[in-house]
């Protein structure tokens, strides 16, 4: 009777070790299978991060802080400076850069949500800064603000509900999604598309970037403090 019991306890232990794994590898299968179309169809954390993005208004700054002739050729170092979100006089981001000429372009990548993806029926929109490069470079060998794929900062507390996982693979495919535009509507995302602004910078002058919260990108010039 006991040999007996205890063989039937045995079996169902190895029933619900292989339960227990089968659900783990069934689990990992559907988290490595998910797209980021699953995301924002499914995922109510992002919806709501998405729908608390707020109108945009200033986004960066940008300042010539050395401009000279070397070696027969115009250079300009600039500083480059991203600001956060909620408050546009704290500085999340300072690098600086060296292009050739005066008139330099700075991209961003531009994400517009559909008014028929959050609860007010607004349109949401956010951006990743991309590069800057200088009149005579071509936009792909120029100097990359945010690597491709990762969180911008800005971003980082409106979407720390998300899971890891998820947040990764939100950033990590949204770089990639500017060539499917039929698939992206269906998941309630509008368009995602390059922007590049550009100047002729003098060293007098401060240059403020501003977008709005339907993807308007420009940049403002005003004196240098």
């Amino acid at each position: 009777m006991a040999a007996r019991l205890a063989r039937r306890t045995f079996l169902w232990l190895i029933l619900l070790c292989v339960l227990i794994v089968t659900g783990v590898i069934g689990r990992v299968v559907w988290l490595t299978s998910r797209t980021i179309f699953d995301l924002l169809t499914e995922n109510r954390q992002l919806k709501t991060a998405i729908s608390n993005l707020t109108a945009e208004s200033q986004i960066g700054l940008a300042r010539v802080v050395a401009q000279e002739v070397k070696n027969g050729r115009l250079m300009t170092r600039v500083r480059f400076i991203e600001t956060a979100r909620d408050d546009p006089s704290k500085e999340i981001l300072r690098q600086e850069y060296e292009v050739e000429g005066d008139v330099v372009h700075f991209d961003a990548l531009i994400v517009k949500f559909s008014s028929d993806y959050v609860a007010d029926g607004k349109g949401r929109a956010l951006y990743l800064w991309r590069r800057i490069y200088g009149e005579k470079m071509t936009p792909e060998s120029g100097y990359p603000i945010e690597a491709p794929g990762t969180e911008p900062k800005r971003y980082a507390e409106l979407f720390s509900k998300l899971s890891l996982h998820d947040r990764t693979l939100f950033w990590d495919e949204i770089w990639k999604l500017s060539n499917e535009p039929d698939r992206l509507k269906a998941a309630g995302v509008q368009a995602i598309y390059g922007n590049a602004v550009y100047e002729k910078l003098i060293p007098t002058k401060l240059y403020r970037f501003m977008i709005g919260n339907a993807g308007q990108f420009s940049i403002e010039v005003i004196p240098a403090p």
